[in-house]
């Protein structure tokens, strides 16, 4: 019987693990005996991570996109559909155009989307990265600010150890934003603020949040005048004051605020039924080894959709899709899974325009920053303007 293996995402995670899926199922795929079909609701595959450079006028729209058929083997079945539910008893998701798709191994790759609206006033007042049209206006208020003062702000989940998306992002834009302003000539007339929250300061796994980098973060700050402050946690804006206030009691006046905002999952994952995480974030259980998803049989979840204390990032999901595809191919030609994920996650950080910093941690190891270098940033950019690519495929 036909085993029919469904990919809800194109997203990294779900391209990159559909290419290794035909590659290591190709044989059943010849004979008929193995299906794999991928479901996105959109045509295009963004680089998301270059968002974050869409905000310092770096990459503009066409440069981060390609048809997500061009990137995926000929021998995976891919349709835009965007899926409303999930079936899981019965084994089959539905779509907004009223189609139906069985199947006998679900991959949930559907990644998280900003939440603004859970603070109130922040999507009238802040701004992100995440997304290309919040990047694109962030950028235009980049570009145009003469003095004044820019606070960042960073909003965790509720759910316990769960990071924000992208868990360098934040450090990352304001050392940019710091070479940017020098470059304009206006450093000098513009104040940075970096705050985090507290509740974030107890949590463990989180990235740059260990000791390690907790330690080695405030010099570089230090050197370049941007201020920090812990203890920070957004609980609400006046978008008429422009003064963002913290639940621990503090109000900061600001010209931009720039903002990790709350996260939560995709509606379909949300109303699924299979989330216990608080505050509808809608993070699914996560066997942290094998990526199954605890109490659904043959149904796995990589990337930003599970609850596990890794970096909602590229980084993670390019080790979490081998283990998917081995334990998939090992279910159908074994009978049970066989591969662990041992928590590894892995970037070049950019620290500033120019330089970069490699990194990785595990489930046992913390991370382990390195001195930022020019050549950590020729990696970064030789990885943003081609390697992604090569990723994304399954290549590398």
């Amino acid at each position: 019987m036909n085993k029919r293996i469904v990919i809800v995402g194109g997203g990294v995670g779900g391209t990159m693990l559909a290419n290794q899926l035909a590659g290591k199922l190709y044989p059943e795929i010849l004979r008929g005996d193995v299906s794999i079909t991928l479901l996105s609701n959109s045509p295009d595959h963004f680089y998301k991570p270059a968002f974050m450079y869409v905000a310092f006028n770096q990459f503009f729209n066409e440069e981060i996109k390609r048809p997500e058929r061009s990137l995926l083997r000929p021998e995976i079945h891919f349709n835009v559909e965007e899926v409303t539910h999930f079936d899981f008893p019965g084994q089959y998701l539905k779509t907004r155009s009223a189609k139906r798709y069985d199947y006998d191994f679900l991959v949930i790759a559907t990644g998280c989307v900003p939440a603004p609206e859970r603070i109130e006033g922040l999507q009238e007042a802040g701004d992100h990265f995440y997304q290309y049209q919040p990047a694109r206006q962030l950028a235009q208020r980049l570009s145009t600010i003469e003095k004044g003062r820019i606070f960042i702000t960073v909003s965790f989940p509720q759910t316990p150890n769960v990071p924000h998306q992208c868990g360098i992002a934040p450090v990352e834009t304001t050392l940019m934003l710091d070479d940017f302003l020098r470059r304009r000539g206006v450093r000098d007339k513009v104040e940075i603020i970096y705050t985090y929250p507290t509740v974030a300061q107890l949590l463990r796994n989180c990235l740059f949040l260990q000791r390690p980098t907790g330690e080695i973060l405030p010099d570089i700050f230090e050197q370049k005048g941007i201020h920090f402050q812990r203890s920070f946690t957004l609980s609400k804006v006046d978008p008429d004051a422009k003064v963002a206030y913290s639940a621990e009691g503090d109000a900061q006046p600001f010209d931009i605020l720039m903002a990790t905002p709350p996260i939560c999952a995709v509606k379909a994952v949300r109303e699924s039924g299979a989330s216990q995480a608080p505050n509808d974030e809608g993070w699914l259980p996560t066997h942290h080894e094998t990526l199954q998803v605890y109490g659904l049989q043959h149904v796995y979840v990589i990337g930003d959709t599970v609850d596990l204390p890794v970096s909602k990032a590229g980084g993670a999901c390019h080790n979490q899709a081998p283990v998917i595809a081995n334990n998939i191919t090992a279910e159908i030609r074994l009978g049970a899974p066989n591969s662990v994920y041992d928590g590894r996650v892995q970037a070049v950080a950019q620290m500033g325009l120019n330089a970069g910093m490699p990194l990785w941690y595990d489930y046992s190891h913390d991370v382990q920053p390195t001195p930022p270098t020019k050549l950590g940033g020729l990696l970064r950019n030789g990885f943003n303007r081609g390697l992604y690519w090569a990723v994304a495929r399954g290549m590398l």
